[in-house]
């Protein structure tokens, strides 16, 4: 019942959020410049046209979209909408938001599990040599591959991968989705930069780990430097990491903007990019709105997951109530 409870308060705690969430979504949108349409006009106009018709047609497209009417009635119609379970109709294709995210998402999904993946392989190992052999030569070795992971934008590195195994040697597909061999490349670009801040994070928790007394009594039991890293120190260590999963895991998806741009997949993320170019007001609305969702999701698993595992936070959270 306590879980209940507390999941119901956390609930409730993200309805206001996402209000403002929608709220300034919706504003920020209406400042991006261009009249979408004219751009939806200008896409299909033929040059011999009168630019009077052109204006003309423009205006009653506004009309017949709703992006003529003030701006408290546009949100509040598209409040209803969203509340209603319904994304709204993209201005360029003419088709329900919801069918075109449903089309897309396995492809997106299909990324962020690989990239999940790549970041796991790469950031506990890293992380846990980084803290045992702590100011070794390997150590330094994993910090500054962890920082090049970091300071190395996606884009960047996207397109080094994309001219070494795909231009220069030809092992690898550059674009498009298909086999596996289409999904490495990506996978890499968009798992590399957030397992060098998980791998960071885990080595400071691995060493403060070390430093508790718990580990002293594991050594004078006898167990051995394996055992005491497997039982006691990696455990407690991976609790701070965890708080952080919540964001490493909306990364994923906010990532796979730039990732699915570079590599041409057909993902929510190009989905995006392409209604941004376009003034697709809809279709930006609603992705902002599902990367908002995605993030509060994963965070209010997250906590949950943590008040399971911690029981210190169970009690702290239950004196305070009390």
């Amino acid at each position: 019942m306590k879980l209940v409870r507390y999941l119901c308060i956390r609930l409730a705690m993200t309805v206001p959020v996402l209000l403002g969430v929608t709220l300034l979504v919706f504003s920020l949108v209406r400042f991006i410049p261009g009249d979408p349409a004219r751009t939806m006009l200008l896409s299909m106009f033929d040059p011999g046209s009168n630019l009077t018709d052109l204006e003309k047609d423009a205006s009653e497209l506004k009309r017949s979209l709703g992006l003529d009417q003030p701006f408290w009635v546009q949100y509040g119609h598209w409040l209803m909408h969203i509340v209603q379970g319904n994304l709204g109709v993209s201005f360029r294709s003419r088709t329900p938001i919801w069918d075109e995210f449903m089309s897309r998402f396995p492809a997106t999904l299909e990324l962020s599990l690989a990239a999940l993946v790549v970041m796991i392989l790469i950031s506990i190992p890293s992380g846990i040599a980084g803290a045992v052999f702590h100011r070794r030569a390997l150590d330094h070795i994993s910090r500054f591959i962890a920082l090049i992971g970091i300071s190395v934008p996606s884009f960047f590195l996207g397109l080094v991968f994309m001219y070494s195994f795909s231009v220069k040697f030809g092992w690898l597909p550059t674009m498009g989705r298909g086999d596996m061999k289409h999904l490495i490349l990506p996978a890499l670009t968009l798992g590399i930069g957030l397992s060098s801040i998980t791998a960071r994070l885990l080595r400071t928790s691995m060493l403060q780990a070390f430093s508790q007394r718990y580990m002293l009594l594991a050594e004078a039991k006898g167990l051995s430097r394996l055992q005491m890293i497997g039982k006691h120190a990696l455990p407690n260590a991976l609790l701070p990491v965890l708080t952080s999963f919540g964001l490493v895991l909306g990364g994923l998806i906010g990532g796979s903007v730039i990732v699915e741009t570079i590599y041409a997949w057909p993902g929510i993320g190009r989905y995006a990019v392409d209604a941004i170019t376009g003034r697709d007001y809809p279709v930006i609305q609603a992705f902002v709105l599902f990367i908002a969702v995605v993030y509060i999701s994963l965070n209010l698993l997250v906590d949950i997951a943590y008040r399971w595992l911690d029981p210190r936070v169970r009690v702290e959270q239950e004196g305070q109530r009390g």
